[in-house]
């Protein structure tokens, strides 16, 4: 019988006095790949700090593996924040970064035994190479695959992204995709990725869901991503919905 990961049911946050997400409703199961879509200030990372326990539904139920999200064990969860709250001028290596996925600390003096398991993180993205490099002289996409390595070290049952593909190129896009493909299918992991690039949720997802604070849409990606549908979201189709990455760090 397949796992249930995230049963979702009419569930309602809010941010001060507004609603983020409204009648929020859907079910992931062991192995889905689901793509949240929507204009920006549709609530898309209100959906994943729900997942994490970061913010708690006003209405309705929230479950991640049978539990409250704040009672599921952090290592079962991994996610990967669209904004990055670690000042760059902080003098780490992107190996020490990686290995704060595996604890709660900072980790202090490093054994050969946390080098392997960083290293190893790290050869996973394809990123092996900047174990040893200063976090402040990592470029965008650089950055972005440490803090995936991060992620991706402690093994998650469900992976969370935020906008993963910011700050990478085509090729560093395209590689991205199939690291998350190839995990997926080796630890039969869940995924939830915000994105913008509705040509990417197409081809990559199992699942979409569709926001405007109110669900539009959720099931395959090809009878959710329709004209119709995405019109009521984003109001008109005058242009690929790629639409690039969002220009401020708010609330997606």
């Amino acid at each position: 019988m397949t796992a249930v990961v995230v049963r979702c049911q009419e569930v309602t946050a809010r941010l001060g006095d507004h609603p983020a997400v409204e009648g929020l409703t859907f079910r992931l199961e062991a192995g889905d790949f689901l793509a949240v879509a929507g204009p920006n200030g549709a609530g898309k990372t209100t959906v994943l700090k729900l997942l994490i326990g970061l913010v708690q539904p006003a209405a309705g139920t929230l479950e991640v593996f049978g539990r409250r999200p704040q009672d599921v064990p952090a290592t079962w969860i991994g996610y990967v924040p669209q904004v990055k709250t670690l000042e760059r001028r902080f003098p780490a290596l992107a190996e020490e970064l990686v290995l704060t996925g595996l604890r709660p600390a900072w980790p202090g003096r490093l054994r050969a035994e946390d080098r392997r398991r960083a290293r190893m993180a790290l050869a996973l993205v394809g990123a092996e190479s900047l174990a040893a490099q200063p976090i402040a002289q990592l470029s965008g996409g650089q950055l972005q695959r440490v803090y995936l390595a991060r992620s991706l070290a402690r093994r998650p049952r469900l992976l969370l992204l935020d906008e993963p593909a910011a700050g990478m190129d085509v090729a560093g896009e395209s590689d991205l995709y199939q690291i998350l493909e190839d995990f997926q299918r080796a630890e039969r992991s869940t995924v939830i990725m915000i994105t913008h690039d509705l040509d990417v949720a197409r081809h990559h997802a199992t699942r979409a869901l569709l926001l405007d604070r109110r669900p539009l849409g959720f099931g395959p990606p090809g009878e959710v991503l329709v004209e119709a549908r995405l019109r009521q979201a984003y109001g008109h189709l005058g242009h690929p919905h790629r639409m690039g990455r969002p220009a401020e760090a708010r609330d997606a």
